[in-house]
């Protein structure tokens, strides 16, 4: 029986290390980029949404490239998506086969899902987890299959039942150079509707303070270290998180 508690014990201690030091912290996962220069990125979760056409219409209007991690049970079933994505300049990553928390999968299970991308024949590729959420073995089966964790120093916090020029407002003094913006595509009309209004304070507002909106790959995003991890974590638990 104390060999069955000191299991239940050591699995609950990985799993809440994984979350701290993984998704919280953020630790040696891509973050935010030089803090000094004057890029940021935008980057947008779980699509495909049907919404996608008036999102890529919003951004195209202000000349803005983005960063899209796409659901892939989604991705497959929209491929004029991913065409549309693509033809506008738009970097295409991987958000998981399917949208689930990491810690509802085996092993082998998450396995399958990080082995899903959109381009799955480039050298460099990225995964953002749901949630950003970690298993135990998150990081260590994104490096067999050849990805990069990414995450984020910055929430639009766009899923709120707010106005989104509201939530724009707030966001903007929170944002400097190397910014990594958290949005979403959909995943209803609603929501959608809000991230668009989001974008049409934010993008007129970023271009005034002379910080240009760019892909992941132009940003080139550096690894999360203690510093900038604890940013993030007093970011969740104190308010918006600040540019790292």
């Amino acid at each position: 029986m104390k060999a069955l508690w000191w299991l239940l014990g050591s699995a609950g201690l990985a799993v809440l290390a994984a979350d701290l030091l993984g998704r919280q912290f953020g630790l040696g996962a891509l973050g935010g980029g030089d803090a000094g220069g004057n890029r940021v990125a935008l980057t947008f979760d779980d699509g495909p949404s049907p919404q996608l056409p008036a999102l890529l219409e919003v951004l195209a209007r202000h000349e803005v490239r983005a960063t899209f991690f796409l659901t892939g049970e989604l991705a497959e079933r929209s491929p004029e998506a991913l065409r549309a994505m693509k033809s506008a300049g738009h970097q295409l990553e991987s958000h998981g086969h399917v949208h689930r928390h990491a810690l509802m999968f085996t092993p082998w299970g998450e396995a399958r899902r990080l082995g899903w991308h959109p381009e799955p024949g480039r050298k460099e590729r990225l995964y953002r987890p749901p949630w950003g959420g970690h298993s135990p073995f998150t990081r260590l089966l994104a490096r067999r299959a050849g990805v990069k964790v990414a995450l984020w120093n910055a929430e639009s916090r766009d899923w709120l039942a707010q106005d989104g020029a509201a939530l724009a407002r707030e966001l903007l003094p929170t944002l400097g150079g190397g910014a990594v913006i958290l949005l979403h595509d959909g995943p209803d009309a609603e929501r959608s509707a809000r991230t668009q209004a989001l974008l049409e304070v934010l993008l007129p507002a970023l271009r005034e303070r002379g910080l240009d909106a760019v892909t992941l790959h132009e940003l080139e995003p550096r690894p999360i270290g203690w510093a900038a991890g604890w940013g993030r974590v007093r970011g969740m638990w104190v308010g918006n998180s600040e540019t790292r």
